[in-house]
């Protein structure tokens, strides 16, 4: 099974020394939240030095901060420092507070934004030059976008029928959170693979990122999962997607259970149409650390699978 693991850490140095660990395990990849130490790109570049096989990717970075010509050249600088392919970048237009209402920039037209911001992106990561006139974005690269020497796979954060259509059309595929096997198999499989289909490209990535949890007691890991994941429950992109999966909250759409449930659970987001499932793992109890090692140990198996 290819399964990867939530990227993060205090330092560089930890972060390195994660992703070593994770590809000794034969975790297929680690995913970086935007905001992973400030800005998650250098740490992932050293890490990628360090390793030789891991996917590295985010989940991901906020695209409207980031004009998408300096997307382009950032990525091309991963994969030149990294000095090897494995570099996945996932977009996202991200939500309405923070774009809106923290950084005081329009969030009127997210779908627009971000099916511009792709006609600009991906043929820059291809090498080619971009003419680009839009509503958006007006661009003329000319020989301001750096080609990256290596693949650069795109994937979207999209939850909605646009974004869907956009990332099986111009892309390699989705990254989704808070999506469950349900809204994967019902909603989210059928569009995009129509999209890639229609377009006449290849079959797309599905990577369904989720809270996982190994843990005997059901009702007390959903309840560290409400409180821990609360915020995702109320932000409209996401209640879309559990609403979508038949799910009251984020405690609904995690995985929780013992290693017999778990493995289950996951294995019916790939029946589902998943391509990859992303774990993101969580404590439950006072045994922290041992709660961790021991859904770390599962995925392990799983991913060796």
């Amino acid at each position: 099974m290819r399964i990867g693991l939530s990227g993060g850490g205090a330092t560089v140095d930890r972060m390195i020394e994660q992703a070593k660990g994770a590809e000794a395990d034969g975790f297929s990849s680690l995913w970086y939240a935007g905001a992973t130490g400030g800005d998650p790109f250098i740490a992932m570049a050293m890490a990628g030095r360090e390793t030789t096989s891991i996917e590295l990717g985010t989940s991901v970075v906020q695209t409207y901060p980031i004009h998408p010509v300096l997307m382009a050249n950032r990525a091309a600088a991963v994969v030149a420092a990294m000095g090897r392919p494995g570099f996945t970048l996932g977009i996202g237009p991200s939500h309405k507070p923070v774009i809106e209402d923290a950084y005081g920039m329009s969030y009127q037209h997210p779908g627009r934004h971000t099916e511009e911001y792709v006609s600009v992106l991906s043929p820059l990561l291809r090498g080619e030059g971009v003419r680009f006139q839009g509503e958006d974005f007006r661009v003329a690269s000319g020989a301001r976008a750096a080609k990256p020497e290596q693949p650069v796979p795109v994937l979207i954060a999209a939850l909605a029928p646009r974004l869907l259509r956009v990332a099986g059309e111009q892309t390699d595929g989705t990254i989704l959170w808070m999506g469950n096997a349900r809204s994967v198999e019902t909603h989210v499989s059928p569009l995009i693979r129509k999209a890639a289909a229609a377009a006449g490209r290849p079959e797309p990535r599905i990577v369904a990122g989720l809270p996982v949890a190994v843990h005997d007691d059901v009702d007390e890991a959903r309840s560290v999962a409400a409180q821990q994941f609360a915020n995702y429950g109320v932000l409209p992109n996401y209640r879309r997607i559990l609403d979508l999966g038949g799910a009251a909250g984020p405690a609904d759409a995690a995985i929780v259970g013992d290693e017999a449930s778990v493995t289950a659970q996951i294995q019916q987001l790939f029946d589902a149409g998943a391509t990859d499932v992303w774990a993101a793992v969580f404590p439950v109890g006072n045994d922290r650390s041992g709660s961790r090692n021991r859904s770390r140990a599962l995925l392990k198996e799983l991913a060796a699978a």
